[in-house]
This record gives structure tokens, sequence and C-alpha cells, in this order.
């Protein structure tokens, strides 16, 4: 059967993994059971064989890899429900971008692209222009940008080359690439420059089963990404902008390819420009038909823009405390979203459901929303809490992956490129009394273009970035409309 259990009211409340992908959302204060629902959700998608990704921001999702201890208060919930519940680990495998709670998670400058860039870095509007400025002329010029000091050589390239690329693309300023250069080094300093590096994720390992067919469940360590905000949203957009480009379309399945769950959705949207707004609301939308099922998690519903909320299909309202205005308008809105039940008075509801209690909202036959019920949560088999260094050390060394992405890979790519340039030109500026070096000068971006056809080596890194850039800009109008693509055209 294709359900997961989410727990009893009047009746058994059941998730249908074919209306999985329609999204859903999981709210409610601190301390009332978002945690365990979200474990319960993802527990029961590995048990149908569905992969999950979700970031840790507390470190209690990772006793997914753990069997529950029983105690007591288990098993009297257990009895209460009338379960037939025996404690489980889970298939888990754990990714850090730092590296150190796990495999460390990276993607390339050029794979970023610009635009979300721009987010990373807080760019203002004239600086997002030169930087949409320097990828087109790298792009041109065939130079790949892997990471933060492949960028930093190209900016510190474009300035010496300001004049010939103003010419060109468009004016850039040696004060907007000094301003670009600082925020690297912020970025630098907050220890951004671990994302960005080789091998960088393919997202294929993401969508992995082991061996008894129980779909993985992938943990991002994000106890101090969190700590960060635009780095953590950056790095969850860039995933979903790279499945929803990479994934093809399969309309409505019998149960997801992977679902992914939002963690503290508001930190999202908070400062988001409203062009954003509507591209992330356009790919939430359009992500389903690729199989795949988006889960947003927040205390209040309202932190996730109406547009958005609207297309949350299955519904987990935890308890919400009404001490405030602004608490008691998030009830009543709260309240509203819901398909009414006639037996129950949701805004009242919401106020009174103890730890552990939810009302609950799924997709039925034909995908109509059931009405809300009041639901006792089922406990899930793993562990609820963290787990201990030695543990993670333990599941961390049997993961598949861990022999691909754990050390780094650091190959020719701009910054050497733009190095062995200089230096040439610094060579032969004496041997030909300082014309070779006025020419090369004079050349700018065009010279460069014929040095990288020199060499193996660097004909293969020029390709790469060509398709690179390709991917990032293929077809005109239709990439635009669709995610990096979609993100990309925000400020096109």
């Amino acid at each position: 059967m294709n359900d997961i259990l989410i727990g009893k009211g009047d009746t058994d409340i059941f998730l249908h993994a074919q209306y999985a992908n329609r999204h859903g959302m999981v709210a409610g204060a601190t301390g009332t059971g978002k945690s365990v629902s979200l474990m319960l959700l993802a527990e029961g998608f590995s048990r149908l064989g569905v992969p999950v990704f979700l970031a840790d921001v507390k470190g209690d999702f990772a006793g997914l890899s753990q069997p529950a201890i029983a105690s007591d208060k288990l098993k009297a919930r257990i009895d209460k429900l009338g379960l037939q519940w025996a404690p489980t680990n889970n298939p888990v495998v754990f990714w850090d971008i730092y590296g150190k709670r796990g495999h460390p998670v990276r993607t390339t400058i050029s794979e970023m692209g610009p635009t979300l860039l721009t987010r990373l870095l807080e760019l203002n509007d004239t600086q997002a222009g030169v930087l949409e400025i320097v990828f087109k002329a790298a792009d041109d010029n065939g130079l790949l940008l892997l990471d933060l000091k492949d960028l930093r050589a190209l900016l510190t390239w474009a300035s010496e080359h300001a004049k010939d690329i103003s010419q060109h693309y468009g004016l850039i300023a040696p004060a907007s690439i000094a301003a670009i250069q600082r925020d690297l080094l912020s970025l630098e300093q907050a220890g951004g420059d671990a994302f960005f590096g080789e091998p960088a994720l393919d997202l294929a390992d993401f969508m992995r089963q082991d061996l008894s067919g129980r779909g993985i469940i992938n943990i991002l360590a994000a106890d101090q990404l969190i700590l960060k905000p635009k780095l953590y949203t950056t790095f969850l957009l860039w995933m979903l902008s790279e499945l929803f480009e990479t994934l093809p379309e399969v309309g409505d399945l019998d149960k997801p390819k992977l679902v992914f769950f939002f963690d503290e959705a508001h930190l999202l949207f908070d400062d988001a420009p409203a062009a954003l707004r509507q591209r992330i609301e356009q790919v939430v939308r359009l992500i389903r038909s690729k199989g795949v099922g988006v889960y947003f998690c927040s205390q209040n519903p309202d932190d996730v823009p109406d547009v958005i909320l609207g297309q949350m299909g299955n519904r987990i309202q935890h308890a919400l405390r009404a001490f405030t205005p602004r608490d008691q308008k998030a009830v009543k809105a709260a309240a509203e979203t819901f398909a009414p039940n006639p037996k129950l008075d949701v805004t009242q509801a919401i106020s009174q459901l103890g730890v552990g209690e939810a009302l609950v909202s799924t997709l039925q036959a034909g995908g109509v929303p059931m009405p809300v019920e009041r639901t006792l949560i089922a406990p899930p088999g793993c562990r609820l809490g963290a787990i201990t260094d030695e543990e993670r050390a333990a599941v961390r060394m049997r993961s598949p992956v861990g022999g691909k992405y754990d050390t780094t890979i650091d190959r020719e790519s701009a910054a050497e490129v733009l190095s062995q340039r200089a230096a040439a030109a610094t060579t032969a500026e004496p041997a030909a009394g300082g014309k070779a070096a006025e020419t090369d000068k004079g050349s700018g971006w065009g010279g460069m273009a014929r040095d990288m056809v020199l060499g193996t080596g660097r004909r293969q890194g020029m390709l790469e970035a060509l398709a690179k850039s390709f991917v990032r800009n293929a077809g005109g109008q239709l990439s635009r409309t669709i995610l990096r693509g979609v993100f990309g055209s925000i400020k096109r």
C-alpha cells in the first residue's frame, strides 16, 4: 500500500503517495512536534522506496539513522493508537557544506550562476549587472569558473581590461568590481568558499535506494549553515533549480521520485524581491511534473506567501499560541486555509492542540482535500533526538558515496589560466621591447580566446566552459522561463 500513516483522528489518517508530489506544509509553534511529523514523513517515504532530502538545522533529524529507544511514554502512545510498531533505523547519508558532519556538498561558480550569486552576496542592481557581464565574458573566453579563487581572478582580470569589456558588453566600473571583491572576501571568511569547488554534487546521488529497496534519506547538517541564512537558502534554491533543470517530465506517478523538505521556510522569503518570489512560486508549481514533492516547514503558515501556500495540498498544522495580535491573526489565517469540517472549530482547536497533536488535511481520491481532522500523530520507528559522534561516524563509514566526495579536486580553471597568461605576457615583454605585451593588453578579451586554444587540457576546459555557458543560457527565451532559466530571468 502506497500510503503513509500520519496518525489517528476519527479514523486513521493517511498521506497517499499518489498525491505526495502535490507538495505540503508542516507548521506549528516551537516544541509542538513539527520535527517528529517531518521524521514520520521522511521515514514513511523511505519505506515506500522514495529518496528524501532534508536539512537538519537543530541536529535532531540525525536520529533517523538509529532505531527508537522504547519508553513508557512511547509505549502509551503506541497502545492508544493501536499500532503494530517496531524500532527502525533508516538508510541515511549525511552531508555537510563544511565537510565536518557529513560528506562535502559542492557546486561550481558556473553552475550556481550570476543571479543566485547576486542573492548570496547581497549585491545591488549595479553590482549584479557587472557580475552578469563578467560571467558573459568568461563564457565567451572559455574560462571555467569552479571556485571562489576563479571568480576573484576573473574580477581582477575584468578590472584590468575594463575598457575593452565595456566596449563589447556594457559599462563596468572598477568601484563595482572592488565592492564585489569585498563581498567575496566576506563570504570566504564566513566559510562559504567550502561550497564551491569539485567534485560538484551529482543530484543522482540524492536519488538512491538501498539494497532492500528503501529510499535513502539525505540529511544536510545545517546547524552551522543556518547561522548564515543567505547561504542556507541559496543552497536550497540551487538544489531546486538543478532538480528542475535535470529531471525529465514524468507527469503523475504512483509515488514521487524525490521528496524535498525545506525547513525554516520563512528564511527563503525574508527580504526576497517580488520577482524572486514569483519565480519560486513558478518552480514549486512546475516541479510537480518532474515527480518531486516539496514540503515547507515553518512556525506560521503565513511565513509562506499565499500563492505558494495555496499549492500545498497536504497540510499538518501543529499548535499555534495566540498570545499577540499577530499570533491571533496567524491562527485565523491558518484555520481559513483548511477544508472545513462541520464537526470541528478549527480556529479554537489550533490553540488547544497538545504536543504531538495536529490538524491534518491530505489529498484524497481525485486530488480532493479531506476535511481537516484533529489527529494524534503516530510515532516514527527511529530515535527522536540527536546521535553521538561515534554513531554519526559509523553511518558515514557505510555511505556509498564517501569515496566520491570526501577528497577535493582542484583542476586547471580560470585562476590558473589567467595566471599563466599573465606570466606569459611578462616573459614576452622584454623580448619584444614591450610590443608583445602592448598587443596582448590591447587584444583584451579576444586575445584570451586565442590563448585558450593552446593545449589539450585548455581545449577541454574551454569546451566544458562553453557547455556550462550553453546550459546557463541555452534556448534563449525558452531557458528564460525555466529555472536557472527561471532564476536567471529575474535580471533580464
